[in-house]
């Protein structure tokens, strides 16, 4: 009865026999404790180089001058003189008001103007005949006094007329609304046979397109941070602060024009906590309409003598953020960094590297702290096992039965 016992438990227990038995063919002293090769990491040398650095923000486009064109007389809007959204010339008329008011006001002004300069020839022609006549005392001095004020009172007369005649005519004038600018009419605000009271009515607005503004707001913790690496010497910014701008539209495309940063606000809004911030760009083409929304990405700085490791190499612990170097000894050696911007897809090492340094980029996951490691060159496994790309299993003749089948047969030899 016991030799049946033990016939049926061999089957069983072979394969935890024969597992070992290997285990005791290994070297009981092997290179790598417990005869496991180190794993296989990809490595780079750390080293500096100058690297551009991008700044991106939300902007939104804006005429280079936008005009509100308004009326400067009261009067009824007779006609409008242009197509909305077309371009107009400066000098153009947009919009014509009743003149008839005008003109019959500069008429009545330049007749009042003939009357006063009438008056002044007859106090002049008074006066100059009475001054001769004073010497051979015809006349008393008196009268020829009020002769000589009717005379200056005619003169101050004929200069107030002249500016009611000057004023009646630029009202005339002012009948002819005119585009002060050349740019982009919008579109018409009053109808005809409004009545216009003056400059407190809109009447339209004309955009000059080429150039164009772009407005944008740069945080402030960005500013500061930007001091702040520009006092530590790790950063350089263009002369003047004038970045290169170039315009990334909505659709993600890039405008093909650069323009420059020509104006950045001291002041810091409240609300948003950003400084507002104007670049200048080229828009002959008019493919830029004002008040549409893009970005602009910010050139021209430079981080001198920076070190740059590839993102997925620095890792996270409750310490903060640190990255494997092999040490002398081959070994994973973790190295706390201090970490400052992203570039591209690296990620700039303001302190904890120095040129030279083996940083561990692939196979990070494999490692421990002090762990022996090999180094290889080339891309990353594919297996992250191996420095080679693992090789697909061939395909089986039959199907392999489920694990519960092979294991109910298993138990079957305890019954």
């Amino acid at each position: 009865m016991k030799a049946i016992t033990v016939s049926r438990i061999a089957p069983a227990a072979l394969p935890l026999a024969l597992a070992l038995l290997a285990a005791g063919c290994q070297p009981a002293n092997g290179p790598h404790g417990g005869g496991f090769p180190p794993p296989v990491v990809n490595t780079i040398t750390v080293e500096r180089r100058d690297v551009p650095v991008t700044y991106e923000y939300v902007a939104q486009t804006a005429g280079y001058r936008e005009i509100e064109v308004r009326a400067r007389v009261t009067g009824i809007l007779l006609k409008r003189n242009y197509t909305e959204g077309a371009v107009v010339q400066k000098g153009q008329s947009l919009f014509t008001i009743d003149p008839e008011p005008f003109q019959a006001a500069y008429a009545r002004a330049e007749a009042d103007l003939a009357v006063a300069e009438a008056r002044l020839a007859q106090a002049r022609r008074e006066a100059a005949r009475l001054r001769p006549v004073l010497e051979s005392k015809a006349v008393s001095q008196k009268e020829l006094d009020d002769a000589v004020s009717a005379e200056q009172i005619a003169e101050a007369e004929v200069k107030s007329v002249r500016a009611r005649v000057n004023e009646a005519r630029l009202n005339l004038e002012y009948t002819r609304v005119e585009s002060p600018i050349t740019g982009t009419a919008s579109r018409s605000v009053a109808s005809e046979g409004t009545l216009v009271s003056g400059p407190s009515v809109l009447l339209t607005t004309v955009t000059q397109t080429d150039p164009m503004y772009v407005i944008f707001g740069i945080p402030d913790r960005d500013r500061l941070a930007i001091r702040r690496d520009v006092e530590a010497g790790r950063l350089k910014i263009p002369d003047g602060g004038r970045f290169k701008v170039t315009v990334k539209l909505a659709d993600g495309s890039f405008y093909s024009r650069p323009g420059l940063l020509n104006f950045a606000d001291v002041r810091v809004n409240a609300q948003t906590g950003t400084s507002e911030a104007r670049a200048e760009i080229a828009n002959p083409g008019k493919q830029l309409r004002a008040g549409e929304f893009a970005r602009v990405v910010l050139a021209g700085a430079l981080r001198p003598g920076a070190i740059v490791i590839p993102q997925r190499a620095v890792l996270e612990s409750p310490k903060g953020k640190f990255a494997y170097i092999v040490n002398a000894e081959s070994k994973a050696e973790p190295r706390p960094l201090e970490v400052g911007d992203w570039t591209g897809d690296g990620w700039i090492i303001n302190a904890g590297l120095q040129p030279g340094d083996r940083v561990i980029v692939d196979g990070v996951m494999k490692i421990g702290p002090g762990a022996p490691v090999k180094v290889t060159d080339g891309a990353a496994p594919a297996d992250g096992k191996t420095g080679k790309a693992r090789r697909p299993s061939p395909p089986r003749s039959r199907p392999r039965r489920p694990r519960r089948h092979r294991l109910k047969r298993h138990n079957a030899g305890y019954r």
